[in-house]
């Protein structure tokens, strides 16, 4: 099977299997806990970000209210509940739209039932009151609905089916009413229950909660219904809504309401302490300028709670741990009057995200070699995954946040586990088999598409190298092994960068010389151009160091190299310990030959037609025109047919010597048509400056002795 085969079906595998597993882990609630923390921060980031709703007014008894009662009234506490009448009094007048005691009755008055009788007044006469209840099923007492609140608008629930059942509590319900005569004459009673989620965050209400048949609602329902909201309402199903009075109010799959508060704390809402009520429906009533007038209070919303030490309760919110139970329910009558809501994302978003931020990094990690891609993508799809959520929030939307997070980071994990079980030998071997003899940027070609190499050895074309120095043997009697050692090391090294950063790969050192070849085993379409123009450098490169050499090692280096483009077997070969990447064939003894062929022309760099054409030919990075002459048609030793070798020279020297270059091809041509007698005072004319013609003056010499011998090209008797 293929290598992207195998990578196609591992990152099916993998992303499929990860995404099952936080997919499901997502849908069952796994991640709820570290998700609801996630959620919270979102909340207390935004929390300031709207306004409260102007419609609310909140009312507090505070500490300040208890010393003002006590120094002015001589109340202790318990307040006596007639003390609550002019309170109520003036919000008739002032025009209030609701007023909601979110304080519970229970027990007749400790001051007797005058006191009970006079709070019961107030509260018929204003007619816009709200009475809290509790239900729980923690309540020691079992009550069932009293006969007294069935004059109270309750909710009438439509299309609701068995949806309605998730309103109710679990197990058996209790609840806690005001005294008759209280219920009887309140406008309306709202239920007081906070519902937590499994962390025991308050972050959701119920619009009302069911209880003995009777979809009794909540605090903030029953002051928007005395307000002049219908007490009716319709539920969507497929939108997940409830409409209620045009209202789109989005619902869980437990019938709550995601809260969206709308500050810090509970003072956002700027309370004002009862006491200063009392003291304005005083001086009211006495004709005086009250500070809090009667119509400031028109049209409005209001609350009344305990909030002084030791007398509130308190919920533990998102954005408090010691926020007033009142505020949850002023948070969703605000959230209604707005409009504003926070929605939980459909399911099959939220798993569509998971899957797509799995994909995404699974297949980066897979099919990508670089670990800055696969690392990045890691790192770019969480910053995704938490910059969504937040920006999701700001829209109005719950958008989960650890799931993808996690999955993200399992998937990273696990295809980075994979490629390491299943590529990871395979890289080390190539980087343990190749780094001494290729260069690091075509190791990274090799590791990114280990398929380019075929290891098991293929014939191909390659472009092959040979190089010698002349007369190191006498170079390395007189030199100290210890300094020779350092001059060839410096010499291999600088000639082997050369050859690795043209693409070549080293075949092998052999003392002095260097043996390399082109188009194995990555492929190079230009491979004769850059073994040409690699060899050239080499030349140039080596004249440059000439003082150098001479100077710290008294020694001058002179390089003859032989190149040949053709075809050869290419591989790993050896024993099954022991084995180097090396080629065989019979291009690659052309090219040895070439190189020890130079001594009988003189030259230095000698290359075969085919490599020559081929390199000109080509359009390459690392050369140009390369420029150069016909040398010689020879046969090698060992060989029977003749090969047409060319000796290149840098451009420079190439047209500096044309005139000297142009008779020789004249001589060289009447020399191969076996005119001897012809060609022999050409070669002669430039025999000083050209060394080739030098070796071609006396072969003229020899066949003229004996011209029978010619056979129409020259036969190399020598390596």
């Amino acid at each position: 099977m293929k290598k992207s085969v195998k990578k196609i079906f591992a990152f099916l595998i993998i992303t499929i299997s990860v995404f099952a597993v936080f997919g499901a882990g997502f849908t069952l609630g796994v991640f709820d806990y570290l998700e609801f923390k996630t959620y919270d921060l979102r909340v207390n980031v935004f929390a300031e970000n709207s306004a409260p709703s102007d419609e609310i007014i909140v009312v507090i008894l505070d500490q300040s209210s208890l010393d003002w009662a006590r120094k002015t009234r001589g109340w202790g506490w318990p307040w006596p509940r007639a003390a609550y009448s002019d309170f109520i009094e003036y919000m008739k007048i002032g025009g209030a739209k609701s007023l909601a005691f979110d304080v519970l009755f229970t027990e007749h008055s400790v001051y007797g039932d005058a006191d009970d009788a006079e709070f019961a007044r107030a509260e018929r006469e204003f007619g816009r009151f709200m009475q809290s209840v509790h239900f729980s099923t923690q309540i020691g007492d079992s009550q069932i609905m009293p006969s007294t609140a069935n004059d109270n608008p309750f909710f009438n629930t439509v299309g609701f089916g068995d949806f309605l059942q998730k309103f109710a509590l679990d197990g058996e319900t209790k609840g806690q009413f005001p005294i008759p005569e209280l219920l009887t004459n309140a406008g309306a009673i709202g239920s007081t229950i906070g519902l937590p989620d499994s962390d025991g965050v308050v972050r959701r209400l119920a619009l009302f909660t069911l209880f003995d048949g009777k979809a009794i609602p909540g605090e903030a329902a029953a002051s928007l219904i005395l307000g002049g909201f219908a007490p009716q309402v319709f539920y969507d199903a497929k939108k997940n809504n409830l409409d209620w009075e045009g209202r789109n109010i989005p619902v869980d799959k437990n019938g709550k309401t995601l809260l969206r508060f709308k500050g810090h704390d509970f003072d956002r809402y700027a309370p004002y302490p009862i006491s200063l009520i009392l003291q304005s429906a005083e001086t009211y009533k006495n004709g005086g300028t009250p500070e809090l007038p009667p119509e400031d209070f028109r049209d409005k919303y209001v609350f009344f709670g305990y909030y002084a030490p030791g007398l509130y309760d308190t919920a533990l919110t998102p954005i408090s741990s010691v926020y007033p139970g009142m505020g949850t329910h002023i948070t969703m009558v605000d959230n209604i009057l707005q409009n504003d809501f926070t929605r939980e994302t459909p399911l099959w978003l939220d798993l569509l995200v998971i899957f797509a931020v799995i994909a995404l990094v699974g297949g980066l990690t897979i099919f990508s070699d670089k670990v800055y891609i696969s690392l990045g993508s890691l790192v770019a799809s969480v910053t995704v995954c938490v910059s969504a959520g937040f920006l999701a929030y700001a829209n109005g939307w719950w958008l989960s946040m650890i799931a993808p997070f996690f999955g993200v980071v399992a998937v990273y994990l696990t295809a980075t586990l994979y490629n390491y079980a299943t590529e990871g030998s395979q890289k080390r071997f190539i980087k343990s088999a190749f780094s001494q003899y290729l260069s690091p940027a075509v190791i990274e070609r090799l590791l990114a598409d280990p398929d380019q190499l075929k290891l098991g050895g293929e014939r191909r074309e390659i472009s092959i190298f040979f190089s010698d120095i002349q007369g190191f043997s006498t170079i390395s009697e007189r030199l100290d092994p210890t300094v020779l050692t350092e001059l060839l090391n410096d010499y291999l090294s600088f000639m082997t960068n050369i050859i690795l950063d043209s693409g070549g790969t080293i075949d092998k050192y052999e003392g002095d010389a260097i043996i390399a070849f082109w188009n194995a085993p990555l492929n190079y379409a230009d491979h004769a151009a850059r073994a040409l123009g690699a060899a050239m450098e080499c030349q140039r490169s080596l004249e440059e160091k000439q003082s150098f050499y001479e100077e710290k090692y008294g020694a001058r280096l002179v390089t003859r190299i032989g190149l040949n483009t053709g075809f050869a077997v290419v591989g790993n070969m050896g024993s099954n310990k022991r084995f180097n990447y090396t080629m065989l064939g019979d291009s690659v003894n052309l090219a040895a030959r070439l190189e020890g062929l130079n001594k009988q022309f003189g030259t230095f760099l000698m290359c075969t037609e085919k490599t020559f054409n081929d390199a000109n030919k080509a359009i390459s990075a690392n050369s140009g025109r390369f420029f150069g002459r016909k040398l010689a048609s020879v046969a090698v030793v060992g060989k029977k047919e003749p090969a047409t070798v060319y000796q290149p020279l840098p451009q420079a020297v190439y047209t500096e010597t044309l005139p000297i270059l142009q008779k020789f091809d004249k001589a060289r041509d009447l020399f191969y048509e076996g005119k001897f007698l012809e060609a022999s005072p050409l070669f002669e004319e430039i025999i000083d400056s050209d060394r080739p013609a030098f070796f071609y003056a006396e072969q003229c010499r020899y066949y003229i002795k004996r011209p029978g011998e010619w056979k129409g090209f020259w036969q190399a008797t020598s390596k």
